[in-house]
């Protein structure tokens, strides 16, 4: 995994499901800012750094650090979108009409089937 003491402005949020690394003292993935950085898959619309640093209040240097922390494809990032897939899919999320009907696609996990959905050692990175 991508060490965060060479990150001035990231750090792990030791008690939250991702290990990505998150904006010091924020609530905020650095994955969130950069995927602000690029073309997006709905309509194609793409912020400058310095308008994503303007809109979140965050110096332009966090939010450059936080691209460069996500295009150097750090492990922790695609373990956290596997993870998210495996919950979709065992919770029925993924199912085509899931979003016309929820409650009839929703599935409940136990507490065992969801700690080994979230167990790290068969993810990626």
């Amino acid at each position: 995994m991508s060490t965060e003491n060479s990150y001035k402005y990231l750090e792990r949020r030791p008690c939250s499901l991702y290990r990505q690394l998150f904006i010091k003292g924020t609530r905020i993935r650095a994955e969130i800012l950069y995927s602000l950085t690029i073309p997006s898959e709905e309509d194609g619309e793409v912020y400058t750094p310095e308008e994503v640093a303007a809109s979140y209040g965050l110096p332009l240097e966090v939010v450059q650090e936080a691209i460069a922390y996500c295009e150097s494809n750090p492990p922790e990032i695609l373990a956290d979108h596997a993870r998210e897939e495996r919950i979709a899919e065992a919770t029925g999320m993924n199912h085509p009409d899931y979003k016309y009907n929820p409650k009839k696609y929703y599935k409940i996990l136990t507490p065992e089937e969801r700690a080994r959905l979230l167990n790290d050692e068969t993810l990626p990175g």
